[in-house]
């Protein structure tokens, strides 16, 4: 039951020494109720509320310069008024520099989710009273002493988490009538030993926690695909990529309860496939000191947890990455696909954020990212495959998996593989605003 909290000790002590720099962003700060107005507490000194749910805080220079190379970041989340698993994040910020402050929405603020974690089922009058969330984030190192960036942005880190005190209220004693639903902490640790400092100085949002289901944007079921494209202005080297993501839906049938395979492609070649949950939820009973209905009164196998999970209360989300080791200039489509979700009910999403890292001497100003959701349905099919989207489509042309054009249709948003043996194809898809991706159809 305690092994996670050996893990962290070790991970926090052991990854450190005498030299390791500590630096407080946010210290205990209060949150309340997601859905109500914003509240007039008292602000803690340093912070901007940006919302109920969200505090920011501006880095100094002498706090970005103490940084070394090698970088972790902690978040705790301590209990008050919300008894209920929720989500929360970790962004940075870069606000134009020397703009005094600025909102949530701000269009000229760069933001990128760095870190995200679970909440437990927390009663605020049952020990621990607080979870902590582990995060190796070196990868930052050089983007926190990157002379052009600083010239350019004033750094904020922002620590979110959205709760709400309802049940609370009639279930937790001392919460009746409170609004005030989790304690919040964020802190760095920096150190240079064993460490060698990255390179890479330069941050562009692709997807920043966007809602990601086959039935706002698409209007059908079918299979999921979030197309985004964007422009690069100059040929990079060595493009990380940083993925963060998590199925939510907690209806019967739900995404959260139904583990699928989630794929990641940059111009049509694959690079990241992934399952998310898979791994047990026993370490994490000791933070769920609220009944609920995840964790039983007593210990599962982990082959029960991992039959169905995709996250556990109280565990920080994994971050994956992948690495393009050249890049041209001009456009290119990244696809993130889950082909077996179905959002039971039309409910439930997959928030997904997408970050990508290079290596640049001058700030690299990605343009025209855009994105689209585009079903195409039924997959596998044994006549015809149909494409929906809110931007229409222009063409689709069907290839064999040699590379031979089968056939192709200009007129309709629809294409017919009936007269074609059973196999996989590859269907390219142009979108009439100059989208173009390519996808594998299964002939039955």
């Amino acid at each position: 039951m305690y092994k996670k909290l050996f893990f962290l000790s070790v991970l926090i002590t052991g990854f450190f020494n005498s030299q390791t720099t500590r630096t407080n962003i946010i210290s205990e700060a209060v949150y309340y109720d997601g859905y109500a107005a914003l509240v007039s507490q008292p602000v803690p000194t340093g912070l901007i509320r940006l919302t109920n749910a969200r505090y920011a805080r501006k880095m100094t220079d002498a706090e970005l310069d103490g940084f070394k190379a090698k970088i972790a970041m902690r978040v705790t989340i301590g209990a008050l008024c919300d008894n209920y698993d929720r989500l929360g994040s970790v962004f940075l910020a870069m606000v134009p520099k020397n703009q005094p402050t600025y909102t949530v929405d701000d269009a000229n603020v760069k933001r990128i989710e760095v870190a995200r974690y679970i909440t437990p089922f927390m009663n605020k009058n049952v020990s621990p009273l607080e979870v902590p969330y582990t995060y190796n984030l070196s990868n930052l190192y050089n983007v926190f002493h990157d002379a052009t960036l600083r010239n350019t942005y004033d750094m904020y880190m922002e620590l979110d988490v959205f709760g709400v005190p309802y049940a609370a209220q009639t279930e937790i004693a001392g919460c009746s009538g409170r609004n005030d639903v989790f304690k919040g902490t964020l802190t760095f640790f920096s150190t240079n030993a064993s460490a060698t400092p990255t390179s890479y100085n330069n941050l562009t949002p692709i997807l920043n926690y966007s809602k990601l289901n086959n039935y706002n944007s698409t209007d059908v079921p079918g299979q999921t695909v979030r197309i985004t494209t964007f422009n690069l202005p100059n040929a990079i080297t060595d493009a990380q990529f940083f993925v963060i993501s998590t199925p939510h839906g907690a209806n019967a049938g739900g995404e959260e309860y139904v583990r699928r395979d989630n794929f990641t492609y940059i111009d049509d070649v694959q690079m990241l496939t992934y399952k998310p949950g898979g791994t047990s939820c026993e370490p994490f009973r000791v933070y769920n000191t609220q009944g609920n209905g995840i964790y039983g009164t007593t210990p599962s196998s982990t082959a029960d947890w991992t039959a169905w999970n995709n996250w556990c209360p109280g565990d920080a989300v994994p971050i994956r990455s992948f690495i393009m080791t050249s890049m041209t200039a001009g456009t290119h489509t990244l696809k993130h696909t889950i082909p077996a979700a179905v959002f039971n009910q039309q409910q439930g999403d997959v928030f997904l954020s997408i970050y990508m890292q290079s290596k640049n001497s001058a700030n690299m100003d990605v343009k025209d990212i855009k994105s689209v959701d585009v079903s195409i349905y039924p997959n596998p099919t044994s006549d015809f495959v149909n494409i929906k989207s809110k931007i229409d489509v222009a063409s689709m042309t069907l290839f064999s998996m040699d590379g031979r054009k089968l056939t192709e249709n200009f007129k309709e948003n629809k294409i017919n593989i009936s007269s074609y043996n059973t196999g996989v194809y590859i269907l390219n898809i142009v979108l009439k605003d100059g989208t173009t991706f390519k996808h594998k159809i299964i002939k039955k």
